[in-house]
């Protein structure tokens, strides 16, 4: 793995995760009210035990491979993703991530409910790293492609969550970034748009020009978009290869 990482330290696109471990402290107590929690804490009596959501987990995704992330709620896919995009920080190991990231892991992240859907789109697009005269020259094409050319001037915070997915979808993949992280954002949205977003996911994968990772609990969804899957159990890699044949040990597991 040490000369694939060295092969693969400086290409646009490439992720090297390597002896990755997450460790959060939970109260060992549980507590029934703030009140109760601040007067153990005052009087130093709260206590706390190591809950690792990751362990040890190493693996390397080369530039245009799309690749699957699966496993049960909790299992720290999540987790794993929010390291990457650079939200955590691991409590062990090192990840290295080369080029620009186009995230869509919390959905309203980046964005401000208050102002309307015109002006989230410069601000999100700002955060994303685009220049206000891109946004300019793509606006049109973003709002087309959310489908809420009608809704504009409305505030954000009466959008449902699939209009709120819409939007940053179409802002994330208005153009090719080096990294797309997709963490079940297109669950919320209708079918017809979920479809339109897997064709625009495939587009760039068929493109080799864009690493995408993907999560999803539909085993049959990371089939049609992903070429690899990885799937992670308990904090643990428990396996990693070709998607269908992942994802299909996925599904059958003993729950």
């Amino acid at each position: 793995m040490a000369i694939a990482n060295a092969n693969l330290a400086n290409q646009p696109g490439s992720i090297i995760v390597d002896d990755v471990s997450m460790v959060f402290n939970i109260a060992s107590e549980q507590y029934n009210s703030l009140k109760e929690y601040f007067i153990a804490l005052s009087r130093h009596k709260l206590r706390f035990k190591p809950f690792y959501a990751l362990k040890d987990i190493s693996f390397s995704i080369k530039p245009g491979e799309s690749v699957g992330l699966v496993g049960t709620n909790g299992s720290g896919k999540s987790t794993m993703l929010k390291i990457i995009a650079g939200v955590l920080s691991p409590s062990e190991g090192t990840v290295t991530v080369n080029g620009n990231i186009a995230p869509l892991i919390e959905l309203g992240a980046g964005f401000d409910h208050e102002l309307t859907a015109r002006e989230n789109i410069y601000l999100n697009g700002a955060l994303l790293g685009y220049r206000k005269e891109f946004i300019d020259e793509n606006y049109q094409r973003i709002v087309e492609f959310a489908e809420l050319q009608d809704f504009m001037e409305m505030p954000l915070k009466n959008y449902s969550s699939g209009m709120v997915a819409r939007i940053a979808f179409a802002i994330a993949t208005i153009t090719e970034p080096d990294l797309l992280i997709v963490d079940e954002a297109l669950s919320v949205g209708d079918q017809f748009f979920r479809e339109k977003c897997e064709r625009r996911i495939s587009e760039l994968v068929e493109s080799k020009n864009v690493t995408v990772l993907f999560v999803s609990h539909s085993v049959e969804q990371v089939k049609r978009v992903c070429e690899r899957c990885i799937w992670i159990e308990k904090g643990n890699l428990r396996m990693d290869g070709p998607a269908a044949e992942v994802a299909d040990a996925y599904a059958h597991m003993e729950r």
